[in-house]
């Protein structure tokens, strides 16, 4: 004896037609019917176990990664005047060789005035140099996104999932080595800016190890393969 699906009345196994109501009785009442008392569909028997096991702990552990934390700063930063001392160097260099040559050779008031000019000019366009690029450029790191800003009039905002990016290098001259400072590249799959250059940035190492761990972080947590998407 089976139940009827849509009025539960009791009808022989081996009837089409609910005798009760008329509805149609289809094969896989019937099927229940010839099976052992208990037992389930042999497919939802065969999902039962370690693969339906399995299946479970990759839910929750996809579940478990998909829970955004809080959006946080983890540095700020921008181009460093420290950036600048190879340049001032040169200038100074320059200054020096330029003060000898009218000492010794061209010793004239009107060296020495066109001497002065020349050297405002030098060290002004300098200065003015670096008051650009340090006004001009803004990084922001969080623990989802990097975020770098161009212009003075005009501000430019772009930003890059930290999860897209693919690789994080940095590089140093000598005269940079020596006051810890460098350019950081970043590689990743931003359509807008497959590779940024960060450039002039204090304590080099430090941020680019701190941007690499927020990276490898992040795509821990989404269970991603560590060094490419």
């Amino acid at each position: 004896m089976i139940r009827c699906h849509k009025c539960q009345a009791e009808t022989p196994a081996d009837s089409v037609y609910c005798p009760n109501c008329g509805a149609r009785l289809d094969m896989q009442y019937r099927e229940e019917a010839d099976s052992p008392a208990g037992a389930s569909d042999p497919s939802e028997a065969a999902s039962e176990g370690p693969t339906n096991q399995a299946a479970e702990r990759l839910k929750e552990k996809v579940g478990n990664a998909r829970e955004d934390t809080a959006e946080e700063t983890l540095w700020e930063g921008g181009f460093s005047s420290r950036a600048m001392t190879s340049t001032w160097l040169l200038c100074a260099a320059v200054t020096v060789v330029l003060v000898a040559i009218v000492a010794v050779w061209l010793n004239a008031s009107g060296y020495w005035i066109a001497l002065l000019i020349g050297l405002v000019v030098l060290w002004g366009s300098q200065y003015a140099r670096y008051l650009y690029r340090r006004m001009s450029v803004r990084y922001r790191l969080t623990n989802h996104r990097f975020f770098h800003e161009r212009g003075i009039l005009k501000r430019t905002t772009d930003r890059i999932e930290v999860i897209d990016m693919d690789d994080i290098t940095f590089q140093q001259g000598i005269v940079e080595r020596m006051v810890d400072v460098g350019s950081i590249l970043i590689t990743s799959s931003d359509r807008t800016h497959p590779e940024l250059t960060l450039e002039g940035i204090a304590n080099v190492k430090e941020v680019s190890e701190q941007i690499d761990s927020a990276r490898r972080a992040e795509r821990m947590k989404r269970g991603l393969h560590i060094e490419q998407i």
